[in-house]
């Protein structure tokens, strides 16, 4: 007897989420062993105001630490294009949202899809794996199959983040590659962006983010400190200031924001635990 291949089963409020509003879209990209719990709060503040939204479901994220071991960033990357791609066909307007490396994988949507994306915000972007561990991932990563976790860098009290308490080195490995390539690419970024990081983030130094600003061809750029938060800001004291300035953002570059599509119908969401 042939057996199914076993589906991994999504952690609960891992699920992704999508809501069909108006003309106006907005694709949500979370981190590295997150998931879309992390965002979850930012893309319901949006769906409520009217916007078409997506947020994925990153391969390998989610379930369990083993299942991001087989994969790596053309995985990652390949999901969150075919959302933009998706949205670009229903929305006249797409704007990219990211935190850690989802602001990564933001920044080369940017870079590769050009007029396409109407804009980006950015929090706490990641653009470099740090340290001398990052020197020996090569080798590393086949001695010693993971690593402590780096989710639930988060400054208020009674919030924790859904994602793995272990990272795979050979998802780490992939993860750096990434990166090197994205820096490589920041110049092609041109969209308006709106750059959001904390001055305490003990996962991202504020090194990547000023990294990030000087290196993309952007004119139209704005940058706010998250003094109460830590790495998920999303999640954290300052998580309401991002909803506000993300949305202000995208109203002032998208004045048709909230209307309805011809074909869009609000109100369809998919995934609907909230995740905490």
């Amino acid at each position: 007897m042939n057996r199914r291949p076993k589906v991994p089963v999504v952690l609960p409020g891992a699920e992704p989420f999508r809501h069909e509003g108006g003309e106006v879209g907005v694709l949500l990209c979370h981190g590295f062993t997150g998931s879309p719990q992390s965002l979850r709060p930012w893309g319901e503040y949006l769906a409520e105001r009217g916007l078409t939204v997506a947020l994925p479901l990153l391969p390998g994220h989610g379930t369990r630490w083993e299942d991001m071991q087989l994969t790596g960033w053309q995985d990652w990357y390949a999901e969150v294009d075919r959302e933009l791609r998706a949205l670009r066909e229903r929305c006249a307007r797409v704007f990219v949202f990211g935190l850690s490396m989802g602001a990564a994988l933001t920044l080369r949507l940017a870079a590769k899809h050009g007029d396409e994306v109407s804009g980006i915000v950015v929090v706490n972007p990641a653009n470099k794996v740090h340290g001398a561990a990052a020197r020996a991932l090569p080798v590393l990563r086949h001695l010693v199959r993971t690593v402590s976790g780096i989710t639930s860098d988060i400054a208020k009290e009674g919030v924790a983040e859904v994602g793995y308490d272990r990272v795979p080195l050979h998802a780490a490995h992939s993860m750096r590659n990434f990166y090197r390539m994205v820096d490589g690419e920041l110049p092609q970024v041109t969209q308006p962006m709106l750059l959001l990081h904390s001055p305490q983030d003990h996962v991202v130094p504020p090194v990547d983010s000023a990294r990030i600003l000087s290196r993309v061809s952007s004119t139209d750029v704005t940058e706010i400190l998250l003094e109460q938060s830590y790495h998920v800001a999303t999640l954290d004291h300052d998580a309401d200031r991002i909803f506000e300035e993300s949305h202000a953002f995208i109203a002032r570059l998208a004045p048709s924001v909230g209307k309805r599509s011809d074909t869009g119908q609000v109100g369809q969401q998919e995934g609907t635990a909230t995740g905490g």
